[in-house]
């Protein structure tokens, strides 16, 4: 093996295992339960018990259609950046040759230059189809929604409805958050374009964000206490 391509080959290696293992620590972990996502998750059962408790559901399903709002610009935008980066490694050859003494900038062969690209374009694949499947799940909920049961229901139904609900609604939240991170660490690749290096330290400034985010920002203290 060439040994000059050794910290090509690790950084994305390890910048990957960071980003797994943060989806883990928050999603499947045992301390998931302290983080953001969880205090929302609990929050959004309340949401669905409560609206089984209204005769006019048209807040709700407002609601819904303001966060489907969100998703589907996120998708576009996700297709226009990876359109660019589509461009970028067609002309790869000419991208190679303008930063070529550039000192900031890592040298290497233009075949590396396009496994960078190929690797910031397939992080925003990524993206696109977690976007577009929470964009679906938020669709589903729609639907569930429509089906909810009357306010002359028993508790019993309106508990099972809502967590069916929340529980429709919950996976699309997730889809989105995994789409999302895939657009922090994508900051990552660029930081592959500097240096192998420059990928693991931003690599672990943006576990670092979003870990305090989740777990240790006013937000979660706020909500935690619902």
């Amino acid at each position: 093996m060439n040994t000059t391509l050794l910290p090509d080959i690790l950084a994305p290696i390890l910048t990957w295992a960071l980003w797994q293992g943060f989806a883990w620590l928050v999603e499947s972990s045992r301390w998931a339960k302290n983080s953001l996502s969880a205090s929302v998750i609990r929050l959004r059962l309340q949401w669905m018990l409560k609206m089984c408790d209204r005769d006019n559901r048209i807040l709700d399903s407002t609601l819904i259609g303001n966060l489907m709002h969100s998703v589907s610009f996120l998708a576009s935008a996700t297709i226009i950046i990876l359109g660019a980066v589509l461009a970028l490694l067609g002309a790869s050859d000419r991208l190679h040759a303008s930063v070529q003494g550039m000192p900031f900038l890592a040298q290497g062969s233009q075949g590396l230059m396009q496994l960078k690209l190929l690797t910031l374009g397939l992080v925003f694949v990524y993206a696109f189809f977690k976007f577009s499947w929470s964009l679906r799940q938020f669709n589903y909920c729609c639907v569930v929604i429509g089906g909810a049961p009357p306010v002359s229901a028993s508790d019993d139904e309106k508990l099972t409805f809502a967590k069916k609900a929340a529980r429709v609604g919950n996976l699309g939240a997730r889809s989105f958050n995994q789409g999302l991170r895939a657009y922090y660490f994508s900051l990552t690749v660029v930081g592959w374009f500097i240096h192998p290096a420059a990928m693991i330290v931003a690599a672990l400034m943006v576990v670092a964000v979003l870990w305090r985010r989740e777990f240790h920002s006013r937000t979660r203290r706020a909500l935690g206490q619902y």
